[in-house]
């Protein structure tokens, strides 16, 4: 069947949360030394990753964890709680610095064949979707690089009360683009996460959440395996 739609997750697949060496953002350890920004690189990196609970996370949090992208007050508490965590050895004010970051649709850096991508699946009359795991509008982060005209629908789980792996949300996906599962793909950088669009019919494709300067063109290869000359 001809590809009608495509779902695609927004972190590690689309974007990367990237913030950089930056004189407007400054971050110290526990002992008031600064925070190089390869170590602000590594503490991004833990809070990006697509499944599993980090190691550093409050037991009594770990419930939570898993419903943290229905709900923004909740994802903050457990991401501050878990870079406030003594063996990270942060200053007290780091771990809501590095959340409001991670908040800044300018922290965020498109893949290499990111607009592409979407410019080409615009061009084609393919219907996309951003299906992500998140508890906050992405749109800003869309319209801040120039890409948000290629996008249909953003099906986000905090507005529709839905996380990935249930089905539900990517019935919902192409619900809303107006096509079948079948005439669908997912490309993500998740397996377990969106994987799952594979038990309602989708094909997938996935992508590995590398730095952005050395994924050059997984998505256009992601896509053009499906018969999309993009």
């Amino acid at each position: 069947m001809a590809l009608r739609g495509v779902l695609l997750d927004f972190s590690g697949t689309l974007f990367r949360l990237e913030p950089g060496a930056s004189p407007l953002h400054s971050y110290s350890t526990a002992d008031g030394e600064p925070i190089s920004p390869e170590r602000v690189v590594e503490l991004f990196a833990l809070m990006t990753i697509p499944t599993g609970t980090p190691a550093h996370l409050p037991a009594e949090l770990h419930e939570d964890w898993h419903r943290r992208d229905l709900d923004p007050a909740v994802h903050r508490a457990a991401y501050e709680a878990s870079l406030g965590s003594p063996d990270l050895g942060l200053a007290a004010d780091v771990p809501g610095k590095l959340y409001d970051r991670m908040l800044d649709p300018e922290s965020w850096v498109p893949f290499p064949d990111t607009a592409d991508v979407l410019r080409g699946l615009d061009e084609a009359g393919i219907k996309v979707a951003v299906l992500s795991n998140i508890p906050w509008d992405l749109r800003p982060t869309f319209a801040a690089h120039g890409i948000a005209e290629h996008v249909d629908e953003f099906v986000l789980s905090y507005a529709e009360g839905l996380v990935k792996p249930d089905p539900k949300i990517f019935e919902l996906a192409c619900e809303r683009l107006g096509v079948e599962p079948a005439e669908a793909l997912m490309i993500g950088d998740s397996a377990e996460a969106d994987g799952a669009a594979t038990a309602i019919g989708c094909a997938f494709e996935l992508v590995k959440p590398l730095p952005t300067e050395t994924r050059p063109d997984s998505l256009l290869r992601a896509v053009r395996a499906h018969g999309v000359a993009v």
